[in-house]
């Protein structure tokens, strides 16, 4: 989700455990590799990495009846020596656990944990009524072994015991890179696997940055004799990756028929169309040119408001326009009531002792959202003051495919402007990429038995796609759709 949203929502505080306790360190175990398999459902078991001293791992497997029992499944923690602690799921493929892939997904915000993604949208299983789940016939796991991360500090069931926090995707970036070599290292039956980070919203502005870290690191993991992480892709699903093309973008969505017929008045969109340019300006000059922190943050908070406050007014779901949507609803449920489900799902006991979240949280209740995480990444424009953009044009030209797929109905992350951060984008086939026209693509290779699931083009290693009918979160709206592409792009096949 987009940080502008919950700005506008009120206020909560996720208060953090004072102290769990937690003795074990990485200097007291040795480096080893590990079965999955071995691993104990009644106690973690504490993984380190020689070239990460201040990291280890806990992890453990989670009762066969949990998700999906068809797979098996896994919980844990990242843990620093800064005590710090990023809680974690993992799948198995539902296929070929000792070959498939390896997926990475988290949730946006910032501030957004991506039980989202796993209990709401691709994960094994969804939440059906608060108590209960039920398997997921398309979730991402089908061909694929898959992560879900809480991140960054304070998101979720991840805490820090004396108050540190991450306000800067670069920083929050060392914690994956970590955990991500440690994981592979540790369990060496997946060295050499295909790697691919994935995530929706604000991951637009998280995935690049860590894949960045991820491929920077394997130098110094090759100089240590160590195996590399096989980074194959980047898949952002309806990402804020450019601020400059994703905020004028929303006058196409309220005030052409670009997504839905026109729905904001006439002399709305005017005023939006006439303050656009000076929004860009502003934008140049303080955000761009020179980041000045004051001045940056005065032109977001100015453009943000312009833009997405009309879509509010006008009651409808600023994840998906072709529903209403109260003011209400949206504080309440971020305007989808199984966010409210999965929080109640994750405050049971039962649930808890099930993926070994600590005791220590046992009066402290979970939250989809921590927004005290989300002010403090808006407190230094997080979003603004890097162009993300960059760091997908150096991944692409070191040989990493970049998947960029939105479905159509979003407003905050929409489709006309991530295209025009795509086709923006400097890198090696850059000329090819923008010649390319947006063609209909299927999810059977018979076109004549079945409609279009959307647009796409594709060049290099750059794929840009849309979802016709989908909203925000692409797997909960269209399923089918969602997991046909993936499978598709996991397996290198055209889209055409």
């Amino acid at each position: 989700m987009f940080a502008l949203v919950w700005a506008l929502l009120q206020l909560a505080v996720f208060t953090t455990a004072s102290q769990i306790p937690f003795t074990e360190s990485a200097s007291d175990y040795n480096f080893t590799t590990l079965e999955l398999s071995s691993l104990s459902q009644e106690e973690f078991t504490v993984l380190a990495h020689p070239q990460f001293p201040s990291y280890s791992v806990r992890i453990r497997q989670t009762a066969s009846d949990f998700c999906d029992p068809s797979v098996k499944s896994y919980t844990g923690y990242i843990d620093t020596s800064a005590a710090r602690h990023l809680f974690f799921y993992f799948f198995e493929s539902r296929h070929d656990p000792e070959h498939d892939d390896v997926i990475f997904w988290t949730n946006g915000g910032p501030g957004g944990s991506s039980a989202l993604g796993l209990f709401m949208e691709l994960g094994p299983c969804r939440v059906v009524d608060g108590n209960t789940t039920k398997v997921n016939p398309y979730s991402w796991n089908e061909k694929a072994n898959i992560f879900f991360i809480d991140q960054p500090i304070g998101v979720g069931f991840s805490y820090a015991e004396f108050g540190e926090s991450v306000s800067t995707t670069e920083d929050a970036a060392k914690d994956i890179a970590a955990f991500v070599s440690i994981f592979f290292e540790t369990f060496s039956k997946f060295k050499g696997r295909g790697f691919h980070l994935a995530g929706e919203s604000y991951g637009g502005r998280y995935l690049p940055v860590y894949a960045s870290a991820i491929y920077d690191y394997n130098t110094v993991l090759e100089a240590a004799g160590v195996e590399p992480i096989n980074l194959k892709s980047v898949m952002i699903g309806n990402g804020f990756t450019d601020f400059t093309a994703m905020t004028p973008s929303v006058y196409d969505i309220m005030c052409t028929p670009a997504s839905v017929e026109p729905f904001v008045d006439i002399s709305t969109c005017v005023s939006i169309k006439t303050a656009t340019p000076r929004c860009m300006k502003w934008f140049k000059e303080s955000c761009i040119d020179v980041f000045d922190l004051i001045s940056c943050d005065a032109a977001v908070s100015f453009c943000d408001t312009l833009t997405f406050m009309p879509v509010i007014a006008a009651n409808r779901n600023v994840y998906d326009v072709s529903k209403e949507c109260s003011g209400r609803e949206l504080e309440e449920s971020l305007c989808y009531p199984i966010t409210n489900d999965i929080e109640h799902y994750l405050n049971r006991r039962e649930t808890r002792e099930l993926i070994g979240v600590p005791l220590a949280f046992e009066n402290q209740t979970f939250s989809t959202i921590n927004f005290t995480v989300n002010a403090a990444f808006g407190a230094t424009q997080d979003e603004n003051r890097v162009q993300t953009k960059f760091y997908l044009e150096n991944l692409l030209d070191r040989g990493v495919r970049i998947l960029i797929y939105v479905g159509s109905y979003d407003a905050i992350c929409n489709w006309v402007g991530n295209h025009r951060m795509v086709d923006a984008l400097e890198w090696k086939d850059s000329h090819a990429f923008v010649q390319q026209e947006l063609r209909p693509w299927h999810i059977s290779k018979n076109h004549d038995k079945t409609p279009p699931a959307g647009l796409v083009k594709t060049a290099g290693g750059l794929t840009f796609l849309t979802i016709e009918g989908a909203g925000h979160m692409v797997p909960y709206d269209k399923p089918v759709e969602a997991l046909e592409l993936v499978n598709r792009w996991l397996k290198e096949e055209s889209f055409y």
